[in-house]
């Protein structure tokens, strides 16, 4: 029996020949791993002298050679004696992990660097491999050694075994190409070429997904979501979908205690207070009926007094940079509470690039959306009236949140948290008077507040609307063909008004 063995990533790969070896394997390899193998005094041949073919053009061809691919595809019960005929033995385990690609283009961008990192002969044998695996073990990844060795000398190489290698490796062949492309796609046509690839990794399967009638599973791109430690629970298909939405709003504000309730999607509570304890309070008097049973993140570490507030209201899931042993205690007679945290001091996410929507048949790719300081920094002061320091610090939260929240949306902010917000509505001015109807409900006073928008208002009612609830400050993108209906009726209420010049739908 032959196994050929050519891997980048060689961990485990000494103690894993080993194995082979004591097996029965005779073992074929190449370049970095012919060297690791043989420090490690374990006999193995160079493919080189196996197919008496010298390596050519600086190692790009290696195994590129019938010997090695006819020992791989040809089919034990049907081309024996061809195979024979031409001296070709039989190689039934191909071990190959491909040039580190992804790694490559984050450490450079060196063009011949880069295209010598694109692996040739790697994905023709694990495809090779792969295709002939009713006779043939394909592994492509470290942690299915162990499992490997187990079915050789327990009577588990079955052909169900070696089809679920297959799978795994045409999958890993397939992700490690649409890295590629898109790379390419991405240098060459800033991510809008005519083909665009969505590879992801399964890190675990939901319960079931938005109802229980339907299957879910959370995939990642790269290895965020697989990193979050998952101190208490299991997050449901739901759960994700807001986790990463607090996520999103709680890390628009770098280091500060920053704390964000999210409830079906869309924010309900968020406070930006001196302390995370102060931050959480504020928050939670937003709309503390909504945010039960919600998704608070919280920007900073979780302590137990801080533990012991939540405790008090029911949240379903809690997501902070760390949280402390003492705080996981007071949370443990809930059986229904989830922690996870990002094992930081401070909350963190990807911030993809890009984004795309699901639509029937295909998906919508576009740019990521965010607020850049600059839109806060250089906003224009269209009314007579300029905001106070307390405003402009309320103005620069709110715009953060309404651009982050299903439009139309209207934002309210006053003493560095939110007070009232209106979402999803198909009319702006009925965002707004929703926002203040639950303000009123909870009998939050408005009076001092400031207002956002994340598109403009098309008419003045919005801010007539605002002058009676006591706003004294708006902030939207402006571009109403109206502009100045709305500066006039700014400059009626004495409403400091600033345009920023940036739309932000979110749909």
């Amino acid at each position: 029996m032959k196994a050929l063995l050519s891997v980048s990533d060689k961990s485990g790969i000494v103690a894993f020949a080993k194995e082979l070896c004591a097996f029965g394997f005779e073992i074929l390899s190449t370049g970095g791993t012919l060297a690791a193998l043989r420090e490690a005094q374990i006999h193995a041949t160079d493919v080189g002298e196996y197919t008496n073919s010298a390596e050519l053009f600086g190692g790009r061809v290696k195994t590129l050679h019938p010997k090695i691919h006819g020992g791989i595809l040809f089919r034990r019960e049907r081309d024996t004696d061809v195979a024979q005929e031409h001296g070709i033995e039989p190689i039934d385990l191909v071990c190959v992990n491909l040039y580190p690609f992804a790694a490559t283009v984050q450490n450079t961008n060196d063009w011949d660097t880069i295209i010598e990192n694109i692996d040739i002969g790697g994905p023709a044998l694990i495809r090779a491999a792969a295709k002939n695996f009713a006779d043939v073990i394909v592994l492509t990844s470290p942690n299915d050694y162990a499992t490997a060795l187990d079915a050789l000398k327990n009577g588990g190489n079955t052909l169900d075994f070696r089809r679920g290698l297959m799978q795994k490796a045409f999958e890993h062949t397939a992700a490690y190409d649409a890295m590629i492309a898109n790379y390419m796609n991405m240098r060459i046509d800033n991510n809008f070429g005519a083909t665009h690839f969505i590879t992801a990794h399964k890190v675990c399967a939901t319960s079931y997904g938005e109802n229980p009638h339907q299957r879910g599973a959370l995939y990642e791109s790269g290895t965020f979501w697989h990193n979050i430690a998952t101190l208490k629970g299991t997050p449901s298909f739901n759960n994700y979908a807001d986790l990463n939405q607090a996520l999103k709003i709680a890390t628009n504000f770098g280091a500060r205690p920053a704390v964000a309730i999210v409830k079906h999607g869309n924010p309900c509570g968020f406070a930006l207070r001196d302390t995370l304890a102060e931050s959480y309070k504020a928050a939670l008097a937003c709309d503390p009926i909504s945010a039960y049973g919600g998704v608070a993140a919280i920007n900073g570490i979780l302590d137990e007094s801080l533990a012991k507030l939540i405790n008090e209201h029911y949240l379903e899931v809690i997501i902070a940079g760390q949280i402390t042993q003492e705080a996981q205690d007071i949370f443990a007679a809930k059986k229904r509470v989830k922690l996870f945290a990002t094992n930081s001091d401070f909350l963190h996410i990807p911030h993809d690039t890009i984004n795309f929507k699901h639509i029937e048949g295909g998906f919508l790719l576009q740019q990521a959306d965010y607020v850049s300081e600059a839109e806060i920094t250089n906003m224009q002061c269209k009314s007579k009236r300029a905001a106070s320091e307390r405003e402009l610090d309320d103005l620069a939260i709110a715009y953060k949140i309404a651009a982050l929240t299903k439009s139309n949306c209207i934002v309210y902010v006053k003493d560095k948290a939110m007070v009232a917000i209106g979402m999803g509505m198909t009319s702006r001015v009925d965002a707004a008077l929703a926002a203040l109807r639950k303000a009123d409900e909870l009998k939050i006073d408005m009076h001092g507040a400031v207002c956002a928008s994340e598109a403009f208002f098309p008419f003045r009612d919005s801010i007539d609307s605002a002058a009676s609830a006591g706003i004294t400050a708006v902030i939207q993108p402006g571009g109403s063909i109206r502009d100045k209906e709305v500066i006039d009726a700014a400059n009626e209420h004495q409403i400091a008004l600033y345009f920023t010049g940036t739309r932000h739908f979110y749909h």
